[in-house]
């Protein structure tokens, strides 16, 4: 089986500034103080069903330096350039019209590099069952987490039936709900988080785009006659941006009738929220770690990332400030205390849906 993964990396983390910014955003930083950037582990996870010659990397043309800095083993040629965004189904497609060039009888994994799993041997084990599903067969398979809580913040998968960790068909997506309806979801057994995560074979998604999104279709269709040739960069810099801005749920996941899922408990977290790195920062086994960037758990279940960070009389903080000297903290209660250069944000841990907003025009 000739199995490719796709890596979507253009997304700016507005959500985590002042330590996820425009000119470097969160799936290129260590945000737990383990050594690793969110696009490495991305890559990690899924070498046990990769080749690294066969990772591809789709990302805005400002950051193609950092992929190759941080992916020096994947081939140069397999890191994508969008000229401007355009959504992920665009994203998706420009990277898929490249693999079916190179093979069209490739599977694909198609992943966002700026997620976290914790149980990467059961998510390996997931992702074969699902290329074994699909190889072959014009079926997607997605990939679902069993919600721990009635989470408002993620889209759901309703499934027709539960059967953890085996591949059943999808009835529908949903949106993101308010509480009430997330906790019965939650009551429900059958909804899933949406991890963003699908797999296919490249003629299956070729042929559901020209089905479903038939004007991006028609666009790469254009675009992909260039491929090889002198002519690529400059017919994506002029195509491209004509196509439709629309996510790949919108296109083709809530259109057709060959969706499945699996689904399972994998530690998974998105890590778009400071509240969801302070509950992944790991517990150091032996307290403190000295070096910079180590993540550390203190007393009042305040969490923190940084070289030589000083906390006082906190309950339930979390400070984030890799890369600079002395931090000191005293006397907050579940607040966020964030530094990088010379941006500095001190927010309640419950307002954090605004930082978006307070961060915006900021580098």
């Amino acid at each position: 089986m000739d199995t490719h993964v796709v890596i979507m990396a253009g997304g700016i983390g507005s959500r985590l500034w002042p330590v996820s910014t425009p000119r470097k955003p969160k799936q290129f930083i260590d945000l737990l103080g383990i050594g690793r950037t969110l696009i490495q582990m991305a890559v990690d996870r899924f070498l046990p069903v990769c080749n690294k010659q066969n990772f591809w990397v789709v990302t805005s043309a400002n950051y193609v330096d950092i992929v190759k800095e941080q992916l020096p083993d994947i081939p140069e040629n397999h890191i994508l350039a969008e000229p401007e965004p355009r959504n992920t189904a665009p994203c998706i497609a420009y990277a898929c019209w490249k693999i079916h060039s190179v093979n069209p009888d490739a599977n694909i994994v198609v992943t966002p590099a700026d997620a976290l799993v914790i149980n990467v041997q059961k998510f390996a084990a997931a992702i074969r069952k699902a290329l074994n599903f699909t190889d072959g067969s014009n079926r997607i398979v997605t990939v679902g987490i069993e919600p721990s809580r009635p989470d408002t913040g993620y889209g759901y998968i309703s499934a027709e039936e539960k059967r953890p960790e085996e591949i059943v068909k999808v009835r529908e997506f949903k949106e993101k709900p308010d509480l009430p309806t997330a906790e019965e979801y939650l009551k429900a057994g059958n909804y899933f988080w949406n991890a963003g995560i699908f797999i296919w074979n490249a003629k299956t998604i070729l042929s559901q785009m020209r089905a479903y999104a038939p004007q991006i279709a028609g666009v790469m269709d254009r675009i992909s006659a260039s491929f090889g040739t002198w002519k690529e960069d400059e017919t994506l810099d002029e195509l491209f941006p004509t196509c439709e801005k629309i996510s790949i749920d919108y296109a083709v996941m809530e259109k057709s009738p060959d969706i499945y899922v699996i689904a399972s408990d994998l530690g998974w977290s998105d890590l778009g929220s400071y509240s969801s790195i302070k509950e992944n920062i790991p517990m150091p086994e032996d307290d403190p770690i000295p070096d910079g960037g180590a993540a550390q758990a203190l007393e009042g279940d305040n969490k923190v990332i940084g070289r030589d960070i000083r906390v006082f009389g906190c309950e339930g903080c979390i400070v984030h400030a890799e890369g600079t000297s002395t931090v000191v903290v005293a006397g907050l209660k579940d607040y966020i205390v964030a530094v990088k250069g010379p941006n500095v944000l001190v927010c309640p841990l419950e307002d954090e849906q605004k930082i978006k907003e307070y961060g915006a025009g900021a580098l």
